[in-house]
């Protein structure tokens, strides 16, 4: 009996100093973040269902200095939404609403022209493709934070002007705040109550006494900890949060709430809380699995965890559950000099270095053997299989890797081809060439290699660029911006009153902007229509061209252009001009094309033969009011042969390409339900293609869709 006792005394003793070691190695992580005068910093560690760690540092309060515990309330942004998500679980499980509903059951007004369905899990998993409210308000150049008083109301009403999503819900994952503030007027719709009210209910129920999403930002709430920033001065600000917002973050609670919260986490097999052990899981019939219940799923530290960060303003904090552990780490701060992610991590390592060893990736058996690459054919501009740009820079000998227009991250050589991040040596780049495509391969561990094509160089100059040039318009934002030209680049203007930004043009259809990425869109005539903007969580928003959608009227040369206009003639009706210049516009030869009516140009071509095609329209010619009437011509100018192509209405050509067998003519044809009266006929015009042989002679033609 006494050995017994003797043994169990010695198992709670080394217990006793085990724990104490491991209090001992946090307080260090703690003391070294932050001093006892700065901004606050929060953390907790649950492990086996029973508090082991509970420290608080910091003051909640500069003015004033008044110190923070554990019954300090601070925001845990992001964080909250777990919390919303376990509203409409709980709502789910009551069979009140099903998570296969369309959200479009409980706000009617929301994209009236998608087909697809938009189910509420797929705003739980963000693949919903609703774009992020935040980022669109950015786009608009009037950020969310500046806008007092801004609440969930205002949200909803900026997404239902919108028509289009970043892509088909369901098919891909895309973080948007938004998806979690349309959760909270589901909650409303369903429960008959306010979203305050019902989750106050289930904060209850779940014993957090001193837990509110935000109401109003003028409230006072007890205990409450203020943020504070230091922007590079070393100076402390408050950091103002004029905004009502909730749902997606802004969630007030204490540390005292959130330990008890993870307990009961650790705790729900034994209480048998279907509504917690649900709330941990994949949803069900998802077609994704890294992002639950407004959580992430994915491993952290090379062990399966269950995590989420948020960051408001200078308030951030970080949950990470390790389930087969039963351990929890929860870190909140009101101090922008620090991050909880990084806390939670350096903490969680140090528990568990003591209990297991980190198991390593052998990701690097992955990264293939390669022939050596020259390097000054590695920096330029690389496309993402998601779409993101990538660019390689070199400075001073040194390659940076940048995504977008973020900050680069500065690469160190291992050997030739193989690189390595400065600030994460885990990260590896590999460069690859394979005939004339080049490709950069990253390896992390824990995922799949990222694969990065390299783009060619674009080559656009002179009238190509002068097609960008004009001003584009997005109706749901009522925002636009103009392109303009210089020389040979084209700059972009989002506001009148800021300097243009030039254009990085990736490929004829990729360009770069600061942090935008702009896809041009071209008509059927080839004539640019559309811009398609992504940045961050913005994908394909459409602005439509407004202004300068013409055709190619004109081809610059080395030292001279050739260009085509429509004048009137000297009797009646018009003629066609076609003009060749010297760059101060002075004109070297002209040359007149036409019958005795009206006869007009569209565009112009040069041809392989070093001549040119003119497209355009006549009425002196031809079956109908209009013709198409294509004129070929040699390099001065003089007609080689010309065709009209028509019915009896009015059909146009407007451009041009060569092919291999002679010319593709693209234009329009029209059909009338009455040939007698024309004037008072119903109409319809179709795009209309017409092939040629290289002598002007017609293959075929097809009527293609409605103009």
């Amino acid at each position: 009996m006494k050995t017994a006792i003797f043994l169990v005394s010695l198992f709670v003793t080394l217990t006793i100093c085990a724990q104490s070691v491991t209090s001992l190695e946090i307080e260090k992580i703690v003391t070294k973040a932050i001093g006892e005068k700065d901004p606050s910093l929060f953390v907790g560690v649950v492990k086996n269902g029973m508090v082991s760690y509970s420290g608080v540092r910091g003051l909640a309060n500069l003015q004033h200095q008044v110190k923070a515990n554990s019954a300090s309330s601070s925001n845990i942004a992001s964080v909250a939404k777990q919390f919303t998500a376990l509203c409409i679980l709980k709502l789910s499980l009551e069979n009140k609403l099903s998570l296969e509903d369309d959200i479009r059951e409980y706000l009617p007004k929301l994209y009236p022209n998608i087909t697809d369905s938009i189910k509420i899990r797929h705003l739980l998993n963000h693949s919903s493709g609703i774009r992020d409210y935040a980022d669109l308000m950015s786009l608009q150049q009037n950020p969310w934070w500046r806008q007092e008083g801004l609440d969930n109301h205002d949200v909803i009403t900026l997404i239902e002007k919108q028509n289009d999503l970043n892509f088909t819900p369901g098919s891909e994952y895309l973080y948007s705040n938004t998806n979690y503030t349309l959760l909270t007027k589901v909650v409303a719709v369903v429960s008959g109550v306010s979203f305050h009210d019902y989750s106050k209910r289930l904060f209850v129920e779940l014993g957090l006494k001193n837990t509110r999403f935000l109401k109003n930002y003028m409230a006072v709430i007890p205990n409450q900890v203020l943020p504070y920033s230091d922007w590079g001065d070393g100076i402390w600000r408050q950091y103002p949060m004029l905004t009502n917002l909730h749902g997606d973050g802004f969630l007030f609670t204490t540390l005292e709430d959130q330990l008890i919260f993870e307990k009961a986490i650790q705790n729900a097999e034994q209480t048998n809380n279907q509504l917690l052990l649900q709330s941990q899981k994949e949803i069900p019939n998802s077609e994704i699995a890294t992002y639950g219940f407004g959580l992430e799923l994915t491993d952290r530290l090379n062990r399966k965890a269950v995590h989420h960060s948020g960051s408001t303003g200078s308030y951030h904090a970080q949950t990470i559950r390790f389930p087969e552990e039963k351990l929890s780490v929860f870190v909140m701060s009101s101090n922008s000099r620090i991050w909880s992610g990084s806390i939670a991590d350096k903490i969680a390592s140090k528990i568990q270095s003591n209990t297991q060893e980190v198991k390593k990736d052998d990701y690097l058996s992955q990264i293939p053997k390669i022939e050596a690459i020259d390097s000054n054919k590695l920096p330029g501009f690389y496309k993402t299989s998601k779409g993101k740009i990538v660019r390689i820079i070199e400075k001073q000998g040194m390659l940076y890797y940048q995504v977008d227009n973020n900050n680069p991250f500065k690469l160190i050589k291992e050997t030739t081809g193989y690189y390595a991040f400065e600030s994460s040596p885990d990260i590896k780049i590999v460069f690859t060439q394979t005939g004339d495509t080049a490709k950069l391969l990253l390896y992390r561990p824990g995922t799949e290699p990222r694969i990065h094509t390299k783009l060619p160089e674009a080559q656009l100059q002179g009238h190509q660029l002068d097609a960008f040039i004009g001003q584009y318009q997005n109706e749901e934002l009522n925002i636009s911006f103009e392109i303009t030209k210089e020389d040979d680049a084209i700059f972009i203007n989002r506001k009148k009153y800021k300097r243009p930004q030039k254009v990085e043009i990736l490929t004829p259809y990729d360009f770069l902007v600061s942090d935008y990425k702009l896809v041009i869109k071209r008509d059927i005539f080839n004539r640019v229509n559309e811009i398609l903007l992504t940045t961050n969580r913005l994908k394909n928003v459409r602005f439509t061209k407004k202004t300068n959608l013409i055709f190619q009227p004109k081809i610059n040369l080395e030292n001279t252009s050739i260009q085509v206009t429509t004048i009137p003639s000297k009797k009646q009706g018009s003629t066609i001009l076609l003009t060749k210049n010297y760059k101060n516009g002075n004109e070297i030869w002209t040359r007149q094309f036409g019958g005795k009516s009206y006869d007009k140009a569209s565009s112009l071509i040069k041809t392989e033969d070093e001549g040119y095609l003119i497209i355009g329209a006549t009425s002196s010619f031809g079956k109908g009011n209009y013709d198409v009437y294509v004129i070929k011509v040699d390099s001065e100018g003089r007609e080689q042969w010309n065709t009209v192509s028509g019915y009896a209405y009015n059909d146009y050509g407007y451009t041009a390409e060569q092919t291999d067998s002679g010319f593709l003519i693209k234009g329009t044809t029209q059909k009338c339900d009455s040939n007698s009266n024309i004037a008072d006929a119903n109409c319809e015009t179709y795009t209309w293609f017409i092939e040629l042989d290289e002598k002007g002679k017609e293959i075929k033609n097809k009527i293609l869709k409605k103009f």
